[in-house]
């Protein structure tokens, strides 16, 4: 292989120029990493695009795999362009290297190892999906990119969180849009001197009248607590192919429509109350008479 650079060495030594050796070589280095690269990209891509298609692999997960081909071929470019330039056994000079950096780069590298790991797990279990809305350790967000070594989290305040995967993996993860449908559960508190049934009427009238709310399964409504200053009745409703915006929407519209109705029929939504008692005793003070 090394002939094409000395080819390349003698032409440049009869033209007078410099250092035609160590010329003739990079050229041939850089010639020859461009055309593996270009053929590799236009050959290999596509190629593993079709492969992924097929196996019906979900769009974040398809990024990463490229990037990973794309680094293969230029990986390849570079050992075939060492051949080519003359410089050695590239695949040898690699594992020297290698064999002498691995401890060193182990321990540098233990949370990005740790990172790409959980990455790993997320392509192949699947926890959520870009698009998906997602709460962990107290934040929530809808993710827009998943890679090997991060996930990066739009929060609902407009805030971009780039997030290491571990930190997404060690974890509990809630993803309420995973399943399809989301439960909503709702407590209305009302007076010990209200009629119970009939709030229970209202609180499913005005389920079952809400568009986004389903009707199978069935609306529900249970008295759950006698609280201090009021009787909480929970309702539990369910929303079809819910986002974040319609989870919201949806239990303020219901909770809203409920409120009305209670107003109109005369059902309290009582505050909490509290009666503070005591005494108060002053010592030390002397008696005072007040005359005219």
């Amino acid at each position: 292989m090394a002939l094409q650079s000395g080819a390349i060495a003698r032409f440049l030594s009869a033209g007078g120029v410099p250092y035609a050796d160590a010329i003739g070589s990079a050229i041939t280095f850089v010639v020859a990493l461009l055309v593996v690269y270009t053929v590799g990209r236009a050959v290999l891509l596509p190629l593993v695009d079709r492969v992924m298609e097929s196996r019906g692999l979900e769009r974040h997960a398809r990024k990463p795999l490229r990037k990973l081909t794309l680094a293969l071929v230029v990986f390849a470019g570079v050992a075939i362009a060492f051949g080519f330039a003359g410089y050695g056994d590239f695949l040898q000079s690699l594992a020297t290297i290698a064999a002498a950096a691995t401890l060193a780069i182990g321990f540098a590298m233990q949370d990005v190892i740790a990172n790409f790991v959980a990455g790993v797990f997320i392509f192949t279990d699947k926890p959520f999906r870009i698009g998906d809305w997602i709460e962990w350790d107290g934040n929530s967000g809808i993710v827009e990119d998943i890679s090997f070594r991060v996930s990066r989290v739009r929060t609902f305040d407009n805030e971009l969180l780039t997030v290491p995967n571990s930190h997404l993996t060690d974890g509990v993860i809630k993803n309420p849009v995973a399943k399809g449908q989301l439960r909503l559960q709702v407590p209305f508190g009302i007076g010990y001197d209200d009629d119970i049934e009939r709030a229970n009427e209202i609180i499913l009238e005005e389920a079952h009248a809400h568009p986004d709310i389903l009707d199978d399964p069935v609306p529900s409504v249970r008295l759950t607590e006698l609280g201090d200053s009021s009787v909480v009745l929970k309702s539990r409703v369910w929303i079809d192919d819910p986002s974040r915006s319609d989870f919201v929407k949806t239990r303020g519209e219901y909770v809203t429509a409920v409120k009305r109705r209670f107003d109109e029929e005369d059902i309290n939504i009582p505050y909490p109350n509290r009666t503070l008692g005591g005494s108060l005793e002053l010592e030390g003070v002397d008696e005072t008479v007040v005359s005219d």
